[in-house]
């Protein structure tokens, strides 16, 4: 017999998506047996939306609301109310795909069964600069390492005493804190597996300003948690070191053109190799738009992340409990 499965997430001012969500869930091909959500506290009308559903809803639905609750504090809220033995948590605003959670948990029927399951997630986009956007920011398929995938939070199951063990998601972590319980969860030995068909669907972020805030926060996030030391690093050096140097060796001698080019390669490759499929449902005359736009963005990305970790590590510096987080550097 199939172990109960309850679907976990939190929300927070999502009436203009959330429809996504429930929607794709009440049309999964194995039904969740429970979904408990968690309301932050919206005041668009999400709770209402919330509430609707729960009426019409095929699985029982239960709404906590907690009014200024972050992320993790809404998760762990979440899972501690859930009664499946398997939590399954996904995000507010994404589309799940019709076999999501069937996919997502038919691992934990196998031997040796894993504690963990990632699935995946793919961008649905509306427009050019959406388009461009998640090929730049957002890994492929085939760039993922099973062995190495740390899951995200929005395509994710996992046995709710793996979640005990750990001790939940880091409710003192605003961003990144999927992440930090993923590193939990992997140094506490548990098993993982990944199911690259359970896919959910979320859109990029549409405007270059929010766009510039989700990676300075998302900085911000390492910068607290103490994760990627080596490769902020790496960053600063290339924007505040190499690219300048370069420019002023191609001012004083002709070979300093390759060392130009060899950084500006370095900055531009990944993004242009990740635009360069997107070419051909484009028309001719947009592809150097295109181009030309990864590489912006792949550059106010990297300046928005040089922003924000620093303002983490202060904060860490000053407030971070000590030694609850295993680190990764690079």
């Amino acid at each position: 017999m199939a172990e109960r499965v309850s679907v976990i997430a939190t929300v927070l001012n999502e009436a203009k998506a959330i429809h996504r969500l429930l929607d794709s869930l009440a049309g999964q091909s194995r039904l969740p047996d429970e979904l408990v959500i968690v309301d932050g506290g919206s005041s668009d009308g999400t709770l209402e939306s919330l509430q609707a559903f729960a009426q019409r809803a095929p699985f029982p639905v239960r709404v906590v609301v907690r009014p200024g609750a972050n992320i993790s504090q809404g998760r762990n809220a979440a899972i501690s109310e859930a009664e499946g033995p398997l939590i399954a948590s996904t995000d507010a605003g994404v589309r799940l795909e019709a076999e999501w959670l069937e996919r997502l948990t038919a691992p934990f029927s196998s031997q040796p069964s894993p504690d963990v399951v990632s699935g995946f997630f793919v961008p649905e986009y509306t427009g050019l600069f959406e388009r461009i956007l998640g090929a730049v920011t957002l890994p492929t398929l085939d760039e993922i390492d099973p062995e190495r995938f740390s899951p995200s939070s929005r395509s994710v199951a996992f046995r709710k005493a793996a979640w005990a063990r750990v001790g939940g998601y880091p409710e003192w972590l605003d961003y990144c804190e999927d992440l930090l319980f993923d590193f939990a969860l992997q140094d506490a030995g548990f098993r993982f597996a990944f199911a690259p068909d359970a896919r959910v669907h979320f859109r990029p972020r549409s405007t270059l300003k929010a766009y510039l805030k989700q990676y300075y926060r998302y900085a911000r996030g390492d910068g607290k948690a103490d994760f990627w030391r080596y490769r902020h690093a790496l960053r600063y050096g290339v924007y505040l070191v190499g690219l300048p140097v370069s420019i002023l060796a191609t001012i004083r001698h002709p070979i300093g053109w390759l060392a130009l080019v060899g950084v500006t390669l370095a900055l531009t490759w990944m993004p242009v190799r990740r635009t360069l499929p997107h070419l051909r449902a484009l028309p001719l005359v947009k592809s150097p738009v295109a181009l030309g736009l990864a590489i912006v963005l792949r550059i106010a990305g990297d300046l928005a992340k040089m922003a924000g970790y620093p303002v983490g590590v202060h904060w860490r510096l000053r407030n971070a409990p000590a030694g609850v987080w295993p680190r990764r550097q690079w």
